[in-house]
């Protein structure tokens, strides 16, 4: 099934009047210079969901932001919830740098833990199985064969990795439900962006661990499904 996502607006920032290598995220002015993706606007949806999610879970929390980029999503849910200790992790050392310092910038280098690694490998031997509360993810969801036509725009300004999904736009999301079961603990939550007319790849991919409760899903400004979100079973 291939991807359906509408296009992404490159380059400029999502918020007016921010400089060239910084954004406005979630309130927050956050640095996002050279090959990272600039945080979007519509990726607050997601970090409001995720402070939802938080906010019902009073105390100390754990919380995983995986394809982390810039650390905008780390950064705001970290500052909105001074319990919680969130592990950014990205593939590049590019992003593990800007996410450190966004961290920094904004006081959190303490509980903003910022890690390089292919997906959750950067986590083993943390201690972190079945521990965390929330794994919260903006992955790459276009397919690849959409990067070299009618989307080959949003190469221009900033890396592939953040936007290529794989031959159908799901393999990142693949692999991390199918990853994330060893770290998220019973009753903690998953939720992630997803594009536009990929709500049944999501759903399914969370359904076929057989680990989760029903998926429900945010809804964007026009009422298109946007992110998901699941809880994880408290039996396995």
């Amino acid at each position: 099934m291939t991807s359906t996502s509408l296009p992404l607006t490159p380059g400029p920032d999502a918020h007016s009047g921010a400089s060239p290598d910084r954004v406005t995220f979630m309130g927050l002015s956050l640095r996002a210079e050279g090959a990272v993706l600039r945080p979007r606007a519509e990726t607050e949806l997601l970090g409001r969901q995720a402070q939802a999610i938080l906010a019902r879970r009073p105390g100390a929390q754990t919380v995983v932001d995986m394809c982390c980029g810039s650390g905008n999503l780390a950064v705001a849910l970290a500052h909105g919830h001074p319990q919680a200790l969130v592990y950014a992790c990205d593939l590049t050392q590019e992003c593990v740098n800007v996410a450190q310092a966004n961290a920094v910038d904004h006081g959190l280098n303490g509980r903003v833990l910022v890690r390089r690694g292919d997906m959750f490998a950067s986590l083993y031997g943390v201690g972190l199985e079945h521990r965390v509360d929330l794994v919260v993810c903006n992955p790459p969801y276009i397919s690849s064969g959409r990067l070299e036509r009618d989307r080959s725009h949003l190469l221009r300004e900033e890396p592939r990795e953040a936007f290529d999904g794989g031959p159908y736009g799901i393999s990142i999301l693949q692999r991390m439900a199918r990853e994330s079961i060893r770290f998220i603990k019973p009753g903690g939550w998953i939720a992630f962006e997803f594009g536009h007319g990929q709500e049944l790849q999501a759903k399914l991919l969370i359904d076929r661990t057989r680990r989760f409760e029903p998926v429900t899903f945010a809804h964007d400004e026009t009422g298109a499904p946007r992110v998901a979100m699941a809880r994880r079973r408290g039996d396995g």
